[in-house]
């Protein structure tokens, strides 16, 4: 049987709240208020957190890079639009 995508999806969270659980496990391993078996568990989560941070900033990265692709003209347009777009906002937001 295939695995369900969106199944996955729900349980690992965003990076955004990967980077708060990991800075929260790194504030009580910080402590020095845990046993060891339960500053190698705090250690064990954050090395799974960190791993998946790094994913989603590695996907990132390659989306920008293909957004990028000056021999792209889809995405350079994309990108052309949304350029223009910030700049009109930022010109009535100046007014």
């Amino acid at each position: 049987m295939s695995k369900n995508p969106s199944k996955t999806n729900q349980t690992e969270p965003d990076f955004e709240s990967a980077m708060q659980q990991l800075e929260a496990l790194v504030e009580h391993l910080e402590s020095g208020e845990l046993g060891l078996a339960e500053s190698m568990s705090h250690f064990e989560q954050g090395i799974r957190l960190s791993k998946q941070c790094h994913a989603l900033l590695e996907h990132a990265r390659q989306s920008i890079e293909v957004l990028s692709d000056p021999e792209d003209e889809s995405s350079a347009s994309a990108i052309r639009l949304s350029e223009d777009e910030n700049r009109n906002d930022d010109q009535t937001g100046d007014q």
